[in-house]
């Protein structure tokens, strides 16, 4: 469908796309409402909560809210995935993005927790913003062009602006009904993958026969 992108970015795009297609089918709301990440304690707050389940913390993030949520993460994961995938290689970019998702999925419940907050989260923006980090990192001089207002950027600085926006956003609550904080727990968890990966603090003591990657 996609010839020029790699596998498994082009195969994360599709099931995306299917998903959110299945999730329009008035018959599937029962089945997608037990994907969502709902917090802990929920159940108690909404009759129609199936819990906290672990597998949530990897299934919220293929469904989406509506189009323009679905249609500017895979416009995110298009831009970015496909380099980064080309870069590290189809195992190394899906172990990636999966990190991410699921360490943006448990930012989330912990700060759900601290704040009492018992909504269900969905979306692949933790895993965007994963990715986002990741470009900024591998190609911080790379330029790219923000959407709203068109300005060209480099990468590292873009990355730096969209840090500080969640941020800020995720403090003040200026944007309710956004996982921020998902968002921010997808970068952090990516960032701490890559150190891993390079052998950088805090993981420089994994020795001398384990060699530094991109």
């Amino acid at each position: 469908m996609f010839p020029r992108l790699p596998k498994i970015t082009q195969t994360l795009l599709i099931a995306n796309v299917a998903l959110f297609l299945l999730q329009q089918l008035p018959q599937t709301a029962g089945i997608f409402n037990q994907l969502m990440l709902w917090p802990l304690g929920s159940q108690e707050a909404f009759l129609d909560s199936p819990g906290f389940e672990p597998w949530q913390l990897l299934t919220y993030g293929f469904l989406h809210g509506g189009f323009g949520h679905l249609f500017f993460n895979m416009l995110a994961l298009f831009m970015f995935g496909a380099p980064l995938e080309m870069t590290w290689g189809e195992k190394r970019f899906l172990t990636y993005y999966m990190v991410c998702v699921v360490g943006a999925g448990l930012c989330q419940l912990l700060v759900a927790s601290l704040f009492g907050e018992f909504n269900p989260v969905l979306g692949a923006s933790g895993g965007v913003f994963g990715l986002l980090l990741a470009f900024g990192m591998l190609f911080p001089n790379q330029r790219v062009m923000l959407l709203f207002p068109p300005i060209p950027m480099k990468a590292r600085t873009f990355v730096i602006v969209f840090g500080a926006i969640e941020l800020f956003l995720g403090f003040t609550g200026w944007q309710p009904g956004v996982a921020h904080f998902a968002h921010l727990g997808g970068m952090l968890f990516g960032w701490l993958l890559i150190r891993y990966w390079r052998g950088q603090p805090p993981f420089n003591k994994r020795g001398p026969h384990l060699r530094r990657v991109k």
